[in-house]
């Protein structure tokens, strides 16, 4: 009977059969048969979400558009049950229940949970489980990347309306995005002259490599900066440890400053301070004078910055 069956018929089966059992879900699988559904995904794929009054779990195929996450009944339908907007959210990884293994959970908490106690309103989190580690740790990288796109992609700015919803591919997160733009945002966390990153790398580097050989010099573990400047990009803070080489934070650190769209000496100013750099060549005293009077012309986020590396 089943050799009788048309191919877009055994095909349908097969994509309803993959909803009914989770394990069956590969990563392979995540590619929508819908062009409507391809078109501009960031990711897609097989996830189970609790549903908040019975709190049974339901096999759903997620799609990441833009700054929505879509879910929908399976891989063949075109409208979606419903969406969970990502603009202002926080993602978390749960940590795992040793009663319950096989369980990979995360949550999606959405934007202005942080209004709650004023407003009085109720932010309920979307409980998310995939299919393996691996899985969900593609998954919170993606999400994170775009709940934080809009506060970076500096030097990928576009102003197509095509292009903008790639962001979530091309954005750099921290890493290329403008220092004002970095500045202005992490006011929120207390003033400071210089980004987090910064003044976490310098810290350790204070701390553990003041007497390390070839600081700034020798490269670091090229894999592990990737690994490190991902989860900046991310919104996460990784720590850094006593087992952290300090090769690779000096390397994280200057990839952040080769990284930024405009030096840390804005390219307006490079004749000035390339003309005082001869001049302080021929005559040192006046060429300090010309020296200082062309920092305090720096915007203000610039100058602390290089009044905070050279300290």
């Amino acid at each position: 009977m089943a050799a009788m069956l048309s191919p877009k018929i055994r095909q349908t089966r097969r994509a309803r059969s993959k909803s009914m059992v989770m394990g069956e879900a590969s990563r392979g699988s995540c590619r929508p048969t819908s062009p409507g559904l391809q078109e501009g995904a960031v990711k897609a794929g097989w996830l189970k979400k609790q549903r908040s009054i019975m709190k049974n779990w339901q096999l759903r195929w997620f799609v990441l558009r833009a700054d929505h996450l879509y879910f929908y009944k399976d891989e063949e339908e075109t409208k979606p049950q419903g969406c969970i907007p990502l603009r202002g959210s926080q993602v978390n990884e749960l940590t795992a229940n040793p009663e319950e293994p096989g369980r990979h959970l995360f949550e999606i908490v959405p934007g202005g949970a942080g209004e709650k106690d004023k407003a009085g309103i109720s932010h309920e989190s979307f409980l998310l489980m995939a299919n393996s580690q691996s899985d969900i740790d593609d998954w919170v990288k993606a999400i994170r990347r775009v709940i934080w796109a809009p506060f970076g992609g500096g030097k990928n700015q576009m102003e197509s309306s095509t292009l903008l919803q790639m962001n979530c591919f091309i954005s750099t997160g921290i890493f290329g995005q403008h220092l004002d733009d970095t500045i202005q945002f992490e006011r929120k966390f207390g003033p400071r002259l210089a980004p987090l990153l910064v003044e976490q790398c310098v810290d350790f580097i204070r701390e553990q490599g003041l007497d390390e050989e070839g600081l700034f010099r020798m490269p670091g573990q090229a894999n592990l900066v990737k690994d490190l400047q991902e989860a900046f990009d991310c919104g996460d803070k990784p720590q850094f440890d006593s087992n952290t080489d300090v090769h690779t934070v000096a390397s994280l650190l200057k990839l952040y400053l080769r990284e930024l769209p405009e030096p840390v000496i804005p390219f307006c100013k490079y004749d000035d301070f390339l003309t005082c750099a001869q001049l302080l060549a021929k005559d040192e005293e006046e060429g300090i004078q010309e020296l200082g009077k062309l920092v305090k012309t720096l915007p203000a986020a610039n100058f602390n910055l290089l009044k905070y590396i050279c300290k």
